[in-house]
């Protein structure tokens, strides 16, 4: 098995590894890295992610398959739609706190199944289950602040950078501030494979791939 660099230490070095592994997810040049049972082995009495991963649950958006990682590189956070709650803030948190990872990575995409679901709720469309709202109030504010709330893969982008900019205003402000962490916002376009840094909040990704810096603005 090829071999991969050693964990990124870095916000930075780890977005790179980041887009490192997507590119050769698009191109078809995987590694398939950290997925043996030697790995497996080393991984039993601890584990240090170089990234948390909190993206949509869609079952197409698999975050080690798509960035070409192995166990034990991505601490992972999944809900539709990406929406935040208190345990899903106190997973990222523990994951940036607790187990150490430099990167934050907010991980959306097009298609967005809880986009569109909250778009006909909101027009009527169809009616949620009370199950569903939860989903459908933390993502309405998203169509809301939308040039238009018809184009559907634009309140995506901007549900993924209010979704940055809550984050960074969380309990991982301090860390983010003092560089400790950074958080970056990605959208995965189904078709291609490819990821997109629309994104950034932290000094240690301060201009990184051309990204809009927190306070960015609202184009797409």
């Amino acid at each position: 098995m090829s071999q991969v660099p050693s964990r990124p230490e870095t916000p930075a070095a780890a977005l790179a590894e980041l887009l490192a592994g997507n590119a050769r997810f698009v191109t078809g040049a995987r590694l398939h890295p950290h997925q043996d049972a030697e790995r497996r082995a080393a991984l039993v009495h601890g584990q240090r992610p170089f990234a948390v991963i909190f993206g949509c649950s869609d079952s197409r958006l698999a975050a080690e398959i798509i960035f070409d990682r192995g166990l034990g590189d991505l601490f992972v956070v999944r809900t539709a739609g990406q929406v935040v709650g208190p345990e899903v803030l106190a997973s990222i948190e523990y994951g940036i706190h607790v187990l150490g990872a430099p990167l934050l990575a907010v991980l959306g995409h097009d298609s967005c199944g809880a986009v569109r679901a909250t778009y006909d709720a909101i027009t009527g469309a169809a009616v949620p289950t009370p199950g569903l709202q939860p989903i459908i109030d933390r993502v309405a504010p998203s169509l809301a602040a939308a040039p238009s709330a018809a184009d559907l893969d634009a309140v995506s982008v901007v549900h993924i950078r209010r979704t940055v900019d809550a984050l960074a205003r969380s309990g991982l402000a301090e860390a983010v501030r003092s560089g400790a962490c950074a958080i970056v916002g990605l959208t995965y376009r189904l078709a291609e494979g490819r990821v997109r840094v629309i994104a950034t909040a932290g000094a240690g990704l301060a201009g990184v791939v051309g990204a809009p810096v927190l306070g960015w603005p609202r184009d797409r």
